[in-house]
């Protein structure tokens, strides 16, 4: 079978327009989660969130316009492919090239239409700007990039909530081991919305505090938005071209357990079956696992269950594995969560350091792991996992490897 290495890395977060920005204030353990100042927050019970300021989407190297009503999301993933595909050194345009597209989808332009609705509430029928309806459907920002860099192969939107674009990541390895494609741009993009933001206050899965993954002191998430596009590669087509790569992607895992909409099953054995899933299609031994990048959203629930999940299939092992969540700087970006975690698990295993847990501080008995507190810290796993387990049991974990 055919290897799937990743040759280059776009990233957009709250963090930071880029990649490098963005990995440099996360191993200095910073946070980009602050007061939120995108839509009125009055009468929530958080005010946070990790938003992206609009100074940092700019457009470049793309060789063609996106066109009109580009809605944020689709900017996100816009920004990212452009910085994917400079990292891999691969040419932004060209006609007709028959690269895979998997991106996770979100939101979309729900944001754009909300405040469409709104006017159109205020003002009545003859309100101007339906426009700003074109991309509410999830797929919007894989077609705006397709358009953009004119990409004819495979093309493919995957919605299963927090776990959208690891599934993203996985398939589109799939597709290159499996010799459909020798490139694929691979990730996901999501921002920010009235409705995602009142949806998880209502749950009350939502610290008014910046979220501390793992803590004992941890009340919630604090939402994110942000975007990730890896260029992912056949492994002999990189070696002609000469290129360095950051990681491979030996296999995935996804399953779905339905215990519940919203609540994770606690006793860990529904996330066990996919971590295992991962690793039998990976084809590697627990042994060999050095760093787990976590779900770790900072709910009481998910935190003390995925800990539990990593027990039962590392055993007395798991003490000595590192695993740390990037949500206390970054925000949980939803459906972009799994592409940016993947992104930086890439640049763990290529920069030998590990992103620390940003936010914690308090051990907690029911998540005791070594969660890499305060800043970076040198590591140098063979292997690491990327872990998401999302609303409705959708559930992923991708197994990244050094390359030889």
């Amino acid at each position: 079978m055919r290897e799937a290495w990743i040759t280059g890395i776009g990233l957009l977060t709250a963090l930071g327009p880029d990649r490098e920005t963005t990995w440099r204030r996360l191993l200095a353990g910073e946070t980009g989660i602050r007061q939120l100042t995108l839509f009125d927050t009055a009468g929530y019970r958080t005010h946070l969130a990790a938003q992206i300021d609009d100074v940092a989407l700019r457009l470049a190297g793309l060789p063609r316009s996106p066109g009109r009503h580009v809605t944020r999301a689709s900017h996100f993933a816009l920004v990212a492919a452009a910085e994917a595909l400079a990292d891999a050194d691969l040419p932004a345009s060209g006609e007709g090239r028959g690269w895979a597209l998997v991106v996770g989808g979100g939101t979309a332009g729900l944001y754009e239409a909300e405040g469409f609705v709104e006017r159109r509430l205020r003002g009545g029928a003859r309100t101007r700007g339906l426009g700003e309806l074109v991309e509410v459907p999830q797929d919007s920002p894989a077609d705006r990039v397709a358009h953009c860099l004119a990409l004819t192969g495979p093309r493919i939107t995957i919605t299963t909530a927090c776990s959208s674009s690891t599934i993203a990541v996985g398939t589109a390895a799939e597709l290159v081991r499996d010799g459909e494609v020798e490139v694929a741009l691979a990730g996901g993009s999501d921002a920010l919305c009235r409705l995602t933001y009142a949806g998880f206050n209502s749950l009350h899965a939502v610290d008014p505090e910046p979220a501390k993954p793992f803590d004992r002191r941890r009340k919630g998430l604090s939402l994110g938005e942000g975007a990730a596009l890896l260029v992912i590669e056949e492994a002999d087509h990189a070696r002609r071209r000469g290129v360095r790569p950051y990681a491979r992607v030996l296999g995935y895992g996804v399953t779905n357990d339905a215990f519940h909409m919203t609540q994770p099953e606690p006793s860990g054995a529904a996330w066990e079956r996919t971590v295992r899933a991962a690793i039998a299609d990976a084809g590697v031994a627990l042994s060999e696992v050095g760093y787990i990048n976590g779900h770790g959203t900072a709910t009481e629930q998910n935190d003390s269950a995925e800990c539990a999940a990593y027990l039962r299939v590392f055993g007395a092992r798991l003490a000595t594995v590192p695993v740390s969540s990037v949500k206390g700087a970054l925000g949980h970006c939803l459906c972009a969560a799994g592409g940016i975690e993947a992104a930086i698990t890439a640049l763990a295993i290529a920069r030998a350091t590990l992103p620390p847990t940003v936010g914690f501080a308090e051990a907690d008995p029911a998540c005791d792991v070594d969660a890499v507190p305060g800043i970076g810290r040198p590591g140098t796993p063979d292997v690491a996992l990327s872990s998401s387990f999302a609303f409705g049991g959708n559930s992923s974990v991708l197994v990244l490897g050094r390359c030889a």
